[in-house]
């Protein structure tokens, strides 16, 4: 083979192993915040989180501590706790550190010190996952054991926002509705009206799991994390509302 002719087949061959890396790579847009969560107060009233991760576009780290009031489903005055480093050579273990500390003592005041556990989750890596339904129950102390089985039903509309959502995304948007079912029928447990300005221009939502104070014995008090996707620097962020069943 001559040698210029050699070289264009290795030029196109590159070319082509370059295309297909690229359509393997996945692709990198928006941030997805990851959640840990706190727990609940002794009698349940109170419920705590934590949302963290990397900005888009600056690449800075963050995290907030959210402390929900369960019986007015509101935040307590003076939450969420936030922080967000100005530098990207600030960790985002530092920013969790600094956060929990600062939190330490609204935790502490709402006795926020038992543990929770997820009854159900739809993990970020389940395939053909839509989010959109979860089935649960209460866990029990053997393998399989279940008490009660209810489905949560997530669907989304458009509404109205705070946020001038058209101007800054170019969308929409996007409210949500929660239902939850078991053999007795359905109860409404949430449907947006316009939303506040804290919640921004969201595009969709997903259920991520139901939570539990440790050893509940029944859903009296559980918690539905909702994944909401507001438009971000780079595309759809990940943030989380915490939804009160009210059971």
């Amino acid at each position: 083979m001559k040698p210029n002719v050699a070289r264009a087949g290795m030029a196109r061959l590159g070319a082509s192993l370059l295309a297909v890396l690229a359509l393997a790579a996945p692709a990198m847009a928006g941030d997805r915040a990851l959640v840990d969560i706190i727990g609940y107060s002794e009698d349940a009233r109170y419920f705590a989180f934590e949302e963290f991760g990397i900005q888009d576009g600056s690449g800075f780290a963050y995290s907030s501590i959210y402390i929900v009031d369960l019986s007015t489903d509101s935040w307590v005055v003076g939450t969420p706790i936030r922080e967000q480093a100005d530098d990207e050579g600030i960790s985002l273990s530092q920013i969790r550190a600094e956060v929990q500390l600062q939190a330490a003592e609204d935790l502490a005041d709402f006795g926020i010190d038992m543990p929770a556990e997820y009854a159900a989750l739809v993990g970020d890596g389940a395939p053909d996952a839509d989010g959109n339904s979860l089935r649960f129950g209460s866990p029990g102390y053997g393998p399989g054991e279940v008490s009660g089985d209810y489905e949560l039903r997530l669907s989304s509309f458009p509404t109205t926002a705070a946020a001038p959502c058209a101007e800054w995304f170019s969308v929409d948007p996007m409210g949500y509705q929660l239902i939850i079912a078991d053999t007795g029928g359905e109860r409404l447990i949430h449907r947006d009206g316009p939303l506040p300005r804290s919640r921004g221009c969201p595009v969709t939502y997903r259920i991520h799991g139901v939570v539990l104070p440790f050893n509940a014995g029944s859903i009296s008090h559980a918690v539905a994390l909702i994944s909401v996707y507001p438009g971000g620097f780079e595309g759809p962020d990940r943030r989380f509302i915490a939804v009160p069943l009210g059971l």
